[in-house]
């Protein structure tokens, strides 16, 4: 692990305007609040309802939420660390006055980094600290002091606990499946299982392991984590079953396709959705489908109980080029469940009777935006939606932004289809003009990075993008962090 010097960066791709239609309120029915654009976003979470964080591919972002109606970029932090910036950074997480940040979220010819910033004026994120886990980091989190990140790439895919004590990034220990005290999980193909996610609640972290299913962990000692459960759709015997060819397509398909997992505030309802798609089995049939949002009563961890599933919009085209509709991320709030499903738009559910979920409003516009997350602003007032712009391996949205939405019952006028092609576009949305096709429809043979499908499907990891490439490292002018300024001048 080698440490290096957190920059701050100057002003990027500059944020801050309304995006497509949502300007002008429709009174006569469901519609957005508002909207802010954000290149390149990802990921969002927000704090009390009054800021939001945005992963930004090259950076990140902090967006004042205190007139929902009106959501206003406070910070672009792009470009970040100065001395190698990185990008794919698809992810971030708050605690408290902190903020961690990492990327890239897959392999590419940037450092993987993670970064601490003190975010006490989310006007004015100040860089503290960084260091280089050697591995991509697809997601985070960040409760009482302590950052969980999913590692891809070492053997079993090991979650990492890394400590903040004195605002300094220290590794305290690695836990991957192969550490389950009594099952032994070395014959299975570790495509099958990738950690995807992690989210942590009273001492108990949620681990998305793909094909494996969803494992608990006890991690009241962060440096000493232990073996809880696990549940999901398949055992380790039919996984170790699977062969390599199997294994290449399995983990794009439901069953299975642990993404992510969420409980709500009292621990006891649990929600695991399903990241899948249509995809070509070994024999080049069509197989599979979209994934939805399993519902769980945890109460008692070792022991779940399901208790029901909400399915995925339906779409003309479920592939991975296609107008997909999968469950992303999504969160349980006050017996209301806050969700994305990609070109599916954004849904809430009533979960006070979990085991009958009701569909309270469904708004989406997939010709403008392609949801990565939805989460709770404030109960009862509004909620926010992330949409995530296009970016390597998956087409999605012209570009990104942040959406505010009413946190109510509702029906949006002359929703678009979802199952019905349009006549000028194929695939998921882009122009035919546009598409690398020629006359017959075909595609050139290659991604952006020059791979065949073949080779791109044999590099692609479920969860992870689709033919996940290199990309040279970005370059930009850089000062030092605030922090150190402040030091200057308060030495003066």
């Amino acid at each position: 692990m080698r440490r290096r010097t957190l920059l701050r960066a100057g002003a990027g791709i500059l944020a801050g305007t309304a995006v497509g239609r949502v300007a002008a309120q429709d009174d006569d029915g469901y519609e957005p609040l508002g909207s802010v654009e954000i290149p390149g976003a990802k990921d969002a979470a927000v704090v009390d309802g009054e800021v939001a964080y945005v992963a930004a591919t090259d950076g990140f972002v902090t967006v004042d939420l205190s007139d929902p109606a009106e959501p206003e970029v406070l910070a672009e932090e792009r470009g970040i660390p100065a001395d190698g910036p990185i990008t794919g950074i698809w992810d971030l997480w708050p605690d408290g006055d902190r903020l961690v940040v990492a990327g890239p979220a897959n392999p590419t010819f940037s450092t993987p980094t993670v970064m601490l910033y003190d975010v006490s004026d989310p006007a004015d994120p100040v860089g503290i600290d960084l260091y280089e886990p050697g591995y991509p980091v697809h997601n985070t989190f960040f409760e009482d002091g302590i950052v969980y990140l999913t590692q891809h790439g070492d053997d079993g895919h090991p979650l990492a606990i890394v400590d903040t004590a004195d605002d300094e990034l220290s590794e305290l220990t690695r836990w991957s499946l192969l550490d389950h005290p009594e099952e032994d999980w070395s014959g299975v193909n570790q495509r099958l299982y990738p950690i995807h996610d992690v989210y942590v609640q009273d001492d108990l972290a949620y681990l998305s392991y793909w094909d494996a299913g969803l494992w608990v962990l006890n991690v009241r000692d962060p440096a000493n984590p232990e073996y809880v459960n696990h549940f999901g759709d398949y055992t380790r015997e039919e996984l170790e079953a699977m062969d390599d060819g199997r294994a290449l397509w399995e983990p794009f398909a439901p069953p299975g396709n642990a993404h992510y997992a969420q409980v709500d505030e009292t621990g006891t309802l649990l929600g695991v959705g399903k990241e899948a798609w249509e995809t070509e089995d070994g024999d080049g049939d069509l197989v599979g489908g979209p994934g939805g949002i399993d519902l769980w009563d945890v109460e008692d961890p070792t022991d779940p109980e399901h208790l029901s599933h909400i399915e995925a919009p339906e779409s003309y085209d479920n592939t991975q080029e296609g107008q997909f509709t999968t469950a992303h991320n999504f969160d349980i709030v006050d017996g209301r469940l806050y969700s994305s499903w990609y070109f599916g738009g954004v849904k809430i559910h009533d979960v006070e009777d979990p085991e009958n979920p009701e569909e309270l409003v469904w708004w989406r516009e997939p010709d403008e935006a392609v949801f990565w997350t939805a989460q709770s602003g404030i109960p009862g007032e509004f909620f926010v939606g992330s949409s995530a712009e296009s970016d390597r391996g998956f087409e999605l949205a012209p570009t990104g932004a942040l959406y505010t939405f009413p946190d109510e019952a509702g029906e949006q006028v002359s929703p678009p289809s979802l199952t019905d092609q349009p006549d000028d576009t194929s695939g998921n949305g882009a122009d035919d003009e546009d598409s690398d096709t020629d006359d017959s429809g075909a595609s050139d043979g290659t991604d952006e990075n020059g791979a065949s499908p073949a080779e791109a499907d044999d590099n692609a990891v479920p969860g992870f993008g689709v033919g996940v490439g290199a990309l040279g490292v970005g370059l930009g002018a850089w000062r030092y962090a605030k922090q150190n300024d402040r030091g200057n001048q308060h030495r003066k």
